[in-house]
């Protein structure tokens, strides 16, 4: 496992040159949340890292549903029972199991792996502008139908699941990435994606921190670029994905 940090982030990454995998602790005055709980095996990493900085997690949120984000959830809340567990209302669902589509949501498949065996149900459910600690909520649908991001209040940082992606290039969900096509490979509605990618780029983050590869400062024109790639790519996407000099 590797970890780097940025302010109250920190990064960490499991499989960093083959595969990375990233989860982040963010850093309350008193405690710590967990965003996302990576892979099956992760649980111990992810209890030393709180441990060398000294604070107790106490929450666990958690941006979307897929098995590379929830892999350790069990062996997590076996070891931290007093942690709660927050995901969005909608992802609840696929958190267990269930693949089924909402009406006035995209008729396109729900891919990617989920979890079949999970036991951890979630203590609460996120909408969008909800608050953890500092962290906003921010509904961004698309690699899932429930995925959000999480905007931190005090630098800016915006941690954003697989919304995007920056290994193998930064790409918005759905985009294929020849060095590393998997998030798209997993994105059930690449469209849905672009408008939440453009969505977030209007926050102006000032720091992107993704499920797949390294944190990113000063993020928008990079974001920019991504979207615009994936405006050309999608039918009827070229007014929004061009908004953005």
């Amino acid at each position: 496992m590797r970890t780097k940090r940025n302010q109250y982030l920190y990064q960490l990454t499991f499989l960093p040159r083959m595969f990375p995998v990233n989860c982040y602790l963010v850093e309350e005055e008193e405690s710590l949340t967990l965003i996302d709980a990576a892979l099956p095996y992760s649980a111990k990493g992810i209890l030393e890292a709180a441990q060398r900085i000294g604070k107790p997690i106490t929450r666990i949120v958690l941006t979307h549903a897929h098995d590379d984000h929830v892999g350790a959830l069990d062996k997590l809340k076996e070891a931290l029972p007093e942690a709660k567990v927050l995901i969005s209302n909608r992802d609840a669902r696929l958190l267990a199991g269930d693949r089924s589509l909402d009406p006035g949501e995209s008729k396109e498949k729900i891919r990617g792996s989920v979890p079949s065996k999970l036991k951890t149900r979630p203590d609460m459910l996120l909408n969008e502008g909800d608050t953890v600690g500092s962290l906003r909520v921010i509904a961004s649908p698309g690699h899932t139908p429930g995925s959000i991001a999480l905007l931190d209040s005090r630098s800016g940082a915006l941690i954003a699941g697989d919304a995007l992606q920056v290994r193998g290039g930064m790409a918005v969900s759905g985009q294929i990435r020849p060095l590393f096509p998997f998030p798209a490979w997993g994105t059930w509605s690449s469209s849905t994606s672009l408008g939440s990618a453009q969505k977030l780029r209007d926050l102006a983050p000032s720091l992107l921190a993704v499920g797949h590869g390294e944190m990113i400062e000063s993020p928008v024109p990079a974001m920019d670029r991504a979207i615009r790639d994936a405006a050309r790519k999608l039918p009827g996407g070229q007014e929004g994905g061009g908004r953005h000099a």
